[in-house]
């Protein structure tokens, strides 16, 4: 969910292999970013782009040349993303800033849902936010991980305007508008 109007079509690809079903983004009214939470994601990028990805997002972690990576999703018109785990520190980030179109914080360990938000990573997205407006870069700035309507205004506080929610939409005892409405609502601080 962005802090902005448009909604977001999302993928998290844990290992999903080369036969990435294309049918499946009949919705290609919305911009589709694809997470890849995958090691080497070199290997696996071009297959997500031919899907329709918009974004592609790799990890910190797991991967052999950032930067090469980085350049070869741009290279294909597509928006570069780089996203880091909780324990990984925020100035890993700091030199491929520039590069990027959008940074990601994990809030919780990758690879599974209904994972309670770690608090321990609020002042790493303030960090984040915080070495953006340093070099000047206006970058989205995403959270991925225990966001609901409580953790929805910390983490807009904290810097981010980007936020990714699987249970508290898809889980909720409301109907899915319904509790993304609620979770928009939270989120405006």
């Amino acid at each position: 969910m962005r802090n902005a109007p448009e909604p977001a079509a999302s993928t998290l690809t844990s290992w999903m292999g080369t036969s990435f079903p294309t049918s499946q983004w009949a919705l290609k009214f919305l911009p589709l970013e694809t997470h890849l939470m995958i090691s080497n994601p070199d290997l696996f990028a071009e297959t997500f782009i031919a899907a329709g990805a918009d974004t592609v997002l790799v990890h910190w972690e797991g991967n052999t040349d950032l930067s090469c990576t980085v350049r070869a999703i741009k290279a294909r018109g597509k928006r570069a993303g780089v996203a880091i785990n909780p324990a990984t520190p925020a100035a890993a980030l700091e030199e491929i800033l520039p590069d990027i179109d959008q940074a990601l914080v994990m809030t919780v360990s990758p690879g599974f849902g209904h994972q309670t938000f770690l608090r321990s990573t609020l002042p790493k997205i303030r960090r984040v936010r915080e070495m953006m407006v340093a070099v000047g870069l206006h970058l989205e700035l995403e959270v991925d991980g225990g966001i609901d309507a409580e953790t929805a205004p910390l983490v807009v506080a904290a810097g981010a305007d980007v936020l990714v929610a699987g249970s508290a939409i898809f889980n909720s005892t409301d109907d899915v508008a319904t509790a993304l409405m609620r979770l928009h609502a939270a989120a405006r601080v």
